[in-house]
């Protein structure tokens, strides 16, 4: 038996896009968001009807939160988890299963017409409950007690789906349910976990290299504790109650917080190198999510919920998941740690979609372009990746060093 990771994976001689976790998740969640954008945009447009037992909105939300994020959740906690244990990765054909049930989940949720609700949940929650078993076996086995939050979170994170698939099957406008909000919320609080560990690592070891003056405060100081127990709060009042006036204040304050905490991290300094830039100004999206849905609570009317809740659901997670997914795929390929013209094309390509969603709120008479708009450029961010670090997840080996 292969006794190193970089031992196992050349003992590996099936398909490349196997031998690590990122890979086959990685490209899948880029081609994913780029067909199921494809597809909206074609169904807003009138000129696709897909067999579906969802409403359309609700497909869109679902497949974005829990299929896009899904994918990009297991890509990532796949390559780091092996990091933080001490243990071997996944690879191979048991990778293989677990990204075919992924995709068996999708391929189920789009054809749920032709299936009963139950069989549809069971299907696509084969995954998240598989996954997450995998996931806590390597955490046990690695005594590796300080990451139990993280299996924590993709509990939550699964039970929402399971909720959003219940309250779809009684005929509920799921995507402005419960079961979207618990999901929402687990990846926010993950982004606000995982993301505060590391966009201050990175842009510390970044900055320490170039030039002198500021560094980032080191992360989980005794104000982020604070600014975790004041997002968990927000959020939990969120889930419950989300058009409570306490709900508006409490997410006012976490707002603030993670503002303040952002700017403890130097990103100003980052400017030069996009591929962390773009780390901060994902997480920059979280506390501006808080503080655009707090204030929507409180005085309706501004933006309109849904375009508020799009600076989380675009904007911060698809911001961050970006930017780990390239960060990520150069790094464990062995590339240069920087941005490309094509990758930084990428950047604000999302950034576009983003603000046409938000646009489309503030300007709703012009709400249809500008929501094709934001489509188009989203198609655009994810199918550049698929097209751009394609070669490198299906064909590259794998680093050594991992």
């Amino acid at each position: 038996m292969p006794a190193t990771t970089a031992q196992q994976m050349r003992a590996w001689t099936g398909p490349a896009l196997l031998t690590y976790g990122f890979r086959p998740f990685f490209f899948g969640a880029a081609v994913w968001a780029a067909l199921a954008m494809g597809l909206w945009v074609l169904m807003l447009s009138g000129r696709v009807t897909i067999p579906t037992a969802f409403d359309p909105v609700s497909w869109h939300a679902h497949e974005f939160l829990f299929g896009y994020l899904g994918a990009v959740i297991a890509g990532f906690l796949l390559t780091a988890v092996p990091n933080w244990t001490g243990r071997l990765p996944i690879v191979g054909w048991p990778l293989g299963a677990l990204a075919g049930l992924w995709l068996l989940g999708r391929i189920a949720v789009l054809a749920s017409s032709h299936l009963s609700p139950g069989v549809v949940g069971a299907i696509d929650l084969g995954f998240p409950v598989v996954f997450a078993l995998a996931i806590g076996r390597e955490i046990v086995a690695g005594r590796n007690w300080r990451n139990l939050i993280v299996l924590g979170m993709l509990a939550v994170f699964a039970f929402g789906n399971a909720v959003f698939h219940w309250q779809a099957a009684q005929g509920g406008f799921a995507a402005r349910g419960v079961g979207l909000r618990i999901g929402l919320g687990a990846v926010i609080l993950m982004i606000a976990v995982i993301g505060g560990r590391i966009v201050p690592s990175f842009t510390r070891n970044w900055l320490v290299k170039r030039a002198k003056g500021r560094l980032p405060v080191p992360p989980m100081q005794s104000f982020d504790k604070l600014a975790l127990v004041a997002l968990v709060a927000a959020l939990g009042l969120w889930i419950a109650a989300p058009d409570h006036q306490a709900t508006g204040i409490a997410l006012l304050l976490a707002g603030v917080l993670h503002l303040l905490r952002l700017l403890r991290w130097a990103g100003h300094r980052t400017a030069a190198e996009p591929l962390l830039a773009v780390l901060h100004l994902g997480y920059l999206c979280l506390p501006l999510g808080a503080l655009t849905l707090g204030g929507e609570i409180l005085a309706p009317g501004i933006l309109g919920m849904a375009a508020a809740q799009h600076l989380w659901m675009a904007g911060a997670t698809g911001l961050m998941t970006l930017a780990v997914m390239t960060r990520a795929t150069l790094g464990h390929t062995g590339q240069m740690l920087t941005a490309s013209r094509g990758t930084v094309a990428i950047y604000l390509a999302l950034i576009l979609s983003v603000l046409a969603r938000l646009a489309a709120g503030v300007w709703p008479a012009f709400s249809g372009p500008l929501h094709s708009l934001a489509g188009v450029f989203w198609i655009a961010a994810f199918a550049g990746f698929a097209i751009g670090y394609g070669a490198v997840l299906l064909r590259q080996p794998a680093a050594k060093h991992l």
